[in-house]
């Protein structure tokens, strides 16, 4: 038995044993995912709050103003947090150049100076550049969620200036649908902020008016309906900062927490004002709800910190993953939502399985009528081929779409047309006067070059589809992709170990009308 026959046997055996739980769908194995537009599922349209991104913007530089000024004491006061800018006096106007200094480290600000009065925005350029970045990292965090939650290749895709398009194949009941929901439209915006002690026991009876005087905003208690605490609106330090967020226990009741961890710079900050502010409440905020508000009790170094809600090990969960794959720089809002059912979803397979044994039987019975033997063994490789392609599809937990069933079939006419190119070449080779043997090996020698070069330009065509395409144009170029080198295996090497096996055989038989679907003059 050569070298090339084992790897065709092997190659069978390993897609056979991948490809049976697809095709039997059973539960243990790995296997393919069908897409949306096969089993159905959910289709959403939603909607970023750019304007919003502008005000998250400021907040982020007041707070990166605030702790510079604090650090290098700095004296200001009536700070003041708006939509789109913020404003401070200098209490010493000595220090306006150390302040510059400061802002000038942030770029794309825009400074206007009424005396001691500084008021800070953006300009109009970082302004539009803040919305640009603000809907590219929504997709890219929706995304990220998405993926951790657990569903398989979803579509997430920019769709105009401001919306972005979720097509979630699999979410078919209502808990699944509202918890992805949740789980998508959840800002996560996490903000560690000072409690502002003076005014806290006011904080019940205090309007929003009235705290905003004191620099202060009003945020409700999560766990208790109507709570309130009095804030200082300058957070100490955002989400941004945090790199890992992990669901844990309370060892104390034994309650869902979620431990988070900052970066360097946040660790830092964190350390810096617990060190200055012992004895004081520091409030963990998350989508401006106050989850707890513990006393500081000594500097906490290390920058890690806890979130203890009253969670369910569900919602811990959740917000763990919203926490690691990071907080919307703007709120998104579900635009328009869809149900796709699966009774369109099973018509579609029937139909394209139906094109696909269709496609299938009539090349090998073409492949058997014209080309004899050769074309049964060609037909071997082309089983082989689609058994292949499955199996490697549902050990990587690629999604199949209706385009990546198009793929399929091409990929199957494809291989055909590498083993039509072959055994021709071999028929060339025989009517030349060839004997047997050296006609397979001419055959294949001189097959070789024309084939490589269509199957490499498709698979470079494949690479760049999955590279650029989204959603179902992967899906197309995945199958492609996988069916070309299936192909290149089995067609080539396969078929090639198959004939050299056969060959004594073949030479034996002197009947090339039966093996090659081809009459010589003189045999059989």
């Amino acid at each position: 038995m050569n070298f090339k026959l084992i790897v065709l046997i092997v190659t069978f055996i390993f897609s056979v044993v991948f490809s049976i739980p697809s095709f039997l769908q059973l539960e243990k194995g790995a296997k393919i995912n069908l897409g949306l537009d096969l089993q159905g599922g959910l289709h959403m349209v939603l909607n970023v709050k750019l304007e919003e991104a502008i005000s998250s913007k400021i907040k982020s530089v007041a707070a990166s103003l605030s702790y510079s000024a604090k650090k290098d004491d700095l004296l200001y006061s009536n700070f003041a947090i708006h939509d789109k800018d913020f404003e401070f006096e200098i209490l010493d106007p000595d220090e306006a150049p150390k302040f510059d200094a400061i802002l000038a480290k942030i770029p794309g600000l825009n400074i206007t100076k009424n005396g001691n009065t500084w008021i800070v925005s953006l300009t109009e350029s970082e302004a539009a550049a803040t919305k640009e970045y603000a809907i590219d990292q929504a997709v890219e965090t929706i995304r990220n969620r998405i993926d951790q939650f657990g569903l398989s290749e979803p579509t997430v895709a920019r769709q105009g200036k401001e919306d972005i398009l979720v097509e979630i194949p699999g979410v078919k009941s209502a808990e699944d649908k509202q918890r992805a929901k949740d789980l998508i439209g959840s800002s996560a915006h996490l903000q560690l902020m000072a409690v502002d002690s003076k005014r806290q026991d006011r904080a019940q009876s205090m309007s929003d008016a009235e705290a905003a005087k004191y620099g202060d905003i009003l945020l409700e208690d999560a766990k208790v309906e109507g709570y309130k605490y009095a804030i200082n609106q300058i957070p100490v330090l955002d989400g941004n900062m945090i790199v890992d967020a992990r669901v844990a226990f309370d060892p104390n009741n034994n309650q869902p927490i979620i431990n988070f961890t900052l970066n360097s710079e946040g660790a830092a900050i964190f350390g810096d004002f617990t060190g200055a502010n012992v004895g004081e409440r520091l409030a963990i905020v998350l989508d401006n709800k106050v989850y707890s508000a513990p006393n500081i009790n000594e500097r906490i170094g290390g920058g890690s910190g806890q979130i203890s809600g009253g969670f369910t090990p569900q919602e811990a969960h959740d917000v763990a993953i919203a926490l690691r794959s990071g907080a919307l720089l703007a709120p998104v809002v579900l635009g328009e939502e869809r149900s796709i059912g699966p009774s369109l979803g099973a018509e579609s397979i029937a139909q394209s399985t139906f094109a696909l044994f269709l496609a299938g039987a009539l090349v090998i019975i073409f492949m058997m009528v014209y080309y004899g033997l050769a074309g049964i063994i060609a037909n071997i490789a082309l089983i082989i081929n689609i058994l292949f392609l499955v199996a490697i599809m549902a050990l990587f937990g690629a999604t199949l779409t209706l385009p990546g069933m198009a793929g399929i079939v091409l990929t199957v006419g494809m291989a055909v047309d590498a083993n039509v190119i072959i055994n021709e070449r071999i028929r060339e080779a025989l009517r030349q006067g060839n004997s047997v043997r050296v006609s397979i090996k001419k055959g294949y020698e001189n097959a070789m070059s024309a084939i490589i070069d269509s199957n490499l330009t498709s698979l470079i065509t494949s690479v760049a589809l999955y590279a650029y395409g989204t959603g179902p144009v992967k899906g197309f170029a995945v199958t492609m992709g996988i069916g070309i080198i299936a192909s290149m295996i089995t067609a080539i090497v396969g078929t090639h170990g198959i004939f050299d096996f056969l060959t004594p055989n073949i030479e034996k038989s002197k009947n090339a009308k039966l093996w090659f679907g081809y009459k010589l003059e003189g045999s059989k």
